[in-house]
């Protein structure tokens, strides 16, 4: 990737790191560095990508809510579906959850409870029905963990972002309570063109990852799925299925906090929205070895549209995981269990977490060639929970699916 402009980027950097002041950056610069990053992100975008392949998507996106509808007319509808353009995806959420929250439980006009506000013009708003958190300017808030960050954990964002020039911050994240990006501290910037970190002695001009253009219609105004893993030092992101980092030393600072910032804005179409946040510490057991330890593994990376049994992509590393674990161990027979929350009917529950198992099977059995005689399945609905409903940390927790050894 060509580096963008020095100068201008280190006036950029000089201006100070406080929302505020990112956001009275002088017009003259904005446009400078903007200018170079449109130009190295044509370069980019002519350049062959030997390790993804991208096709032209035809179909209506699908999500995992209303909120990620278009909001724009002319912003192209894409599906996700293509097994090939997920090929590089190796995402596992983490399994034991340390914070979550989709807003629901909050009130409309008010700030989220769930976080704590450090500054900005942020409130929760209803957008295509589902309660979402706005920001209409530069927003901080400080996610809780509730213990120092593990070694290994995942961080999760679901965000709704305009274009709203190269530069913008549209969501920043980084551990702590303080912006330090130094040598002991790394955040994290994204927007519907691609993403930087600042901190372990890197800045812009350095770390830029660019969203090729083909791909940024589908991200703008769309909610798009930020996934972080950190393992000791390794750092892998992505947005959707675009992997934007992947660095075996990273800075990330283990902290009992997280530091997100929102660049948003006033104007029809110029907020920035979080649909939801999920931290989760990994677990380091291996399918099999949790299986002869415990004769069960529980997963919340196996993921299904709402309401529906219809298995994600996004759930491929997973179900890769246990084809592999079949495949070595020839032997081995499972029943796949469905759990969820108890929101909604019981009955629907029941019924929605028996056809989900079976479409882990189907999906096992379809794409992997595993033999459809080794898998049993089932469905529990709420009525084992693994955690209390009372909280949506519990009921995050609960939407689940666990794998029990025959």
């Amino acid at each position: 990737m060509n580096r963008i402009t020095i100068g201008a980027l280190v006036a950029l950097f000089s201006l100070g790191q406080a929302p505020v002041a990112r956001a009275q950056l002088g017009s003259a610069i904005r446009k400078k560095a903007a200018d170079a990053l449109k130009d190295a992100g044509k370069k980019d975008s002519t350049r062959k990508d030997s390790s993804k392949t991208v096709k032209p998507d035809s179909a209506p996106r699908t999500t995992a809510s209303p909120a990620a509808a278009t909001s724009a007319a002319g912003t192209a509808a894409v599906t996700r579906s293509d097994p090939k353009i997920w090929e590089n995806y190796d995402f596992v959420p983490g399994s034991k959850v340390l914070f979550y929250t989709d807003f629901s439980d909050d009130r409309v006009g008010n700030f989220a409870r769930g976080v704590k506000y450090v500054s900005g013009p942020a409130e929760i708003v209803e957008r295509d029905g589902i309660k979402v958190l706005r920001a209409t300017g530069p927003a901080t808030f400080l996610v809780p963990v509730g213990k120092q960050l593990p070694q290994r954990f995942t961080l999760e964002i679901d965000a709704i972002a305009p274009m709203n020039g190269a530069l913008n911050r549209a969501v920043t994240f980084e551990g702590g309570a303080r912006w330090l990006a130094n040598e002991q501290s790394t955040a994290v910037t994204w927007n519907p063109r691609g993403a930087w970190y600042e901190g372990s002695g890197k800045n812009m001009a350095t770390t830029t990852s660019l969203i090729p253009e083909s791909m940024r219609p589908s991200m703008i105004g769309n909610v798009v799925h930020l996934r972080v893993l950190m393992d000791s030092g390794y750092f892998k992101m992505y947005a959707n299925e675009r992997r934007l980092y992947n660095i075996p030393e990273f800075a990330f600072k283990r902290d009992s906090v997280i530091r997100i910032a929102l660049e948003g804005a006033e104007g029809d179409g110029m907020a920035v929205y979080v649909t939801s946040i999920r931290v989760a510490e990994s677990d380091t057991d291996v399918l099999y070895d949790a299986l002869s330890a415990k004769g069960r593994w529980a997963t919340q990376g196996i993921l299904f549209e709402t309401g529906k049994a219809e298995v994600r992509p996004e759930s491929r590393p997973v179900l890769k995981e246990i084809a592999g674990t079949m495949k070595k161990y020839g032997d081995l027979k499972i029943l796949i269990e469905g759990h969820t929350d108890n929101v909604g009917a019981a009955a629907s529950n029941l019924s929605l977490s028996d056809a989900r198992a079976a479409a882990v099977k189907a999906a096992l059995v379809t794409d992997y060639a595993i033999g459809g005689d080794r898998i049993t399945t089932t469905g529990f609905g709420d009525t084992k929970p693994s955690a209390p409903n009372a909280t949506a940390v519990g009921r995050a927790q609960n939407r689940r699916v666990e794998i029990v050894k025959q």
